[in-house]
């Protein structure tokens, strides 16, 4: 009996273990549906974690759209509009350069300095270059044009005061040997340096637009011909300068003068004296610039020597 007993009484444990093993195995048997409904639930929140990827991915790709942009470019020593153009491979060339940055660089487009900030590809809303404050390249004879640096920069000297508006007629003063014409050199007696289209990669039109004068601050200087004043007054990088419009359709501009003796509007014949010359604007000594146009404006230049010889000036 105790053996039987105790039999039943291990059967009857090894029922309950088998009762608690059929218990641990609808656990068990209950554990992977419970996995699989966990894995199944990963699966499905998977594609909500792709717009955060999305958001990321967007996030990323934003440096290279800003790549895309504009960008700005630092002028440096020895730069000039059509080079910069050509280096960047600008649409439009050295002109549309110019038009886009004209704020920045002035009204002259062979005046940029090193440091300008340009603008490559749009339409730039910088403030405009301030006149007179900028340095410029040293070059040959106090040539005011250059951009390469041929011995260091000055500051340029600021434009003193224009005069003040006067209908009275500029006073007459000798201006060497008048042709029949009535036509004058602009200083008597002068001496030339740089002239009128010297080549030159310091000059974005590629040569220089006038011819300077040899002229000591302060030396007399004249209408080259019969005409009225077109303008009188700051030039920009040009300085003190006067521009005289002559019947046959020409301009005449004499720059950096240390004083004007005209205003706009007024009427003037050949060698009346119309200012001094002197060193205002983006100069490294004084002289005078001197440019025959067939416009008012910078890039209408013709040769003037051969201008004034047509009008019997022996110069």
């Amino acid at each position: 009996m105790p053996a039987k007993g105790k039999h039943r009484r291990t059967k009857s444990n090894r029922l309950t273990r088998g009762i608690a093993a059929a218990g641990t195995g609808g656990a068990v048997v209950a554990l992977p549906l419970l996995g699989a409904t966990g894995a199944h639930a990963a699966e499905q929140a998977a594609p909500a974690a792709a717009p955060a990827q999305a958001v990321a991915h967007v996030k990323a790709a934003a440096p290279a759209t800003a790549k895309a942009a504009p960008k700005t470019y630092s002028v440096v020593r020895g730069d000039y509009l059509s080079k910069i153009a050509t280096d960047h491979h600008l649409a439009g060339g050295w002109q549309k350069l110019y038009k886009d940055n004209r704020r920045v660089i002035g009204a002259d487009p062979s005046l940029i300095l090193p440091g300008m900030k340009l603008t490559l590809g749009t339409k730039n809303t910088a403030a405009p270059r301030p006149d007179h404050q900028s340095t410029r390249s040293s070059g040959k004879n106090g040539d005011e044009a250059p951009r390469a640096s041929r011995g260091g920069e000055r500051s340029s000297a600021p434009a003193a005061p224009a005069a003040a508006p006067s209908s009275a007629p500029a006073a007459p003063s000798s201006a060497g040997t008048t042709s029949s014409s009535g036509w004058v050199a602009p200083i008597a007696g002068a001496g030339m340096s740089t002239p009128y289209h010297q080549s030159g990669s310091m000059w974005s039109s590629g040569y220089h637009t006038g011819v300077d004068f040899i002229a000591s601050t302060g030396t007399p200087v004249h209408a080259v011909g019969p005409g009225t004043v077109y303008s009188a007054g700051d030039g920009g990088a040009y300085g003190n300068q006067v521009v005289i419009q002559h019947a046959d359709g020409t301009f005449s501009q004499y720059a950096h003068l240390s004083s004007i003796a005209v205003s706009a509007g007024q009427t003037v014949s050949g060698g009346d004296q119309i200012g001094l010359s002197g060193a205002t604007g983006n100069v490294t000594g004084p002289h005078l610039h001197f440019e025959m146009r067939t416009g008012p404006e910078y890039g209408s230049d013709i040769d003037p020597l051969a201008a004034l010889r047509q009008h019997g000036v022996s110069i």
